[in-house]
């Protein structure tokens, strides 16, 4: 029996799973708001004594970057240590991986029903195709990760290319760049591309007056998750200011995603994972997120080869956390 954890700024998901002949079965999961715990070892412990069910292994993915079995969590006010989590659980051992690094051992897992192509290279495409391949997510923040290629099978290895500068590329990126900055400082892509990051985006239409935001916007905003009432509103088509706000996410999301294939060649596939790429499909599919993702001048007909999906399955990081489990952890 293998726990699993898929450990988020706003959702930790848990699950338990029996691998029988390499097979792995979904015995018992559970999602807990992360914001309201003061810690992972809470949510495993009622968790673990709800379900009844000692496990043998365990392995979480964390949004952060995990440093020799510990990590300061990016969205969280929690410090994670791998030695904790194996005390709580009386193993000898528990993995603490980022959570990136979890989806990447996933993808192997992967369908054709698992995923929705974004570009013709794609149709058809097989996720374990040879060459390197590039994970990139957003949600609460946006994560980076990918598998390199060595002739043989993929090896997974965590990025926290989320956090990297950005770098606005025309001239209303270049303004929302100097808004953010005057904000924060320093400008991050996971200041635009992310759920607080649509915010932002939002928020400096409104504040420099580019549209008016409607009552009925607005009071959607004050009282549910602002990020899903602007992609809401978007998707609908009758609000300006929040369409155009998705519009620019959409751009800033393909360009970065392209910096990420770029920097490993990631002639296997660029695969969309994370919360919001699925909810946001229609935008995906139009061409704002292609072409800034091939826009990369003298470069372009390298682009134009990769494989771009969209992971639809959000039990990914779960499967591949417990895959992680299996293949690199002791059984207690």
């Amino acid at each position: 029996m293998i726990l699993a954890g898929d450990i988020g700024g706003t959702h930790a998901r848990l699950a338990l799973f029996n691998v029988d002949k390499g097979k792995f079965q979904l015995v018992r999961s559970a999602v807990f708001p992360s914001q309201h715990y003061a810690g992972l070892e809470r949510i495993i412990a009622e968790f673990v004594g709800n379900a009844g069910i000692r496990p043998a292994q365990a392995c979480f993915g964390i949004a952060g970057p995990v440093t020799n079995g510990r990590v300061v969590a990016s969205n969280l006010p929690w410090i994670v240590e791998s030695a904790l989590l194996a005390e709580e659980l009386k193993i000898s051992q528990a993995g603490l991986i980022n959570d990136l690094e979890a989806t990447g051992w996933g993808i192997g897992a992967l369908s054709a029903s698992d995923l929705v192509p974004l570009n013709d290279r794609a149709r058809g495409s097989d996720p374990t195709a040879q060459g390197n391949q590039a994970v990139i997510a957003a949600g609460t923040g946006l994560g980076e990760g990918g598998l390199y290629w060595d002739g043989k099978r993929h090896y997974v290895f965590a990025s926290e290319g989320g956090h990297c500068d950005f770098a606005p590329v025309d001239d209303i990126q270049i303004e929302l760049f100097q808004y953010l900055r005057t904000r924060y400082g320093r400008v991050s892509y996971e200041r635009i591309v992310s759920g607080p990051g649509l915010v932002n985006v939002f928020e400096f239409l409104r504040d420099t007056g580019r549209a008016e935001v409607p009552d009925s916007l607005a009071e959607e905003i004050a009282k549910s998750d602002p990020a899903a009432a602007v992609s809401t509103a978007a998707l609908v088509g009758k609000t300006p200011i929040a369409e155009q706000a998705l519009d620019i996410f959409v751009m800033v999301f393909g360009a970065e995603a392209g910096n990420l294939a770029l920097k490993l060649k990631a002639t296997g596939g660029v695969f969309l994972a994370g919360g919001i790429a699925p909810k946001i499909l229609p935008k995906l599919h139009s061409s704002l997120f292609l072409e800034a993702f091939l826009a990369k001048g003298r470069l372009r007909p390298l682009m134009e080869i990769m494989p771009v999906q969209v992971i639809t399955n959000d039990q990914l990081a779960l499967l591949g956390a417990a895959r992680c489990a299996m293949v690199e952890l002791p059984s207690s």
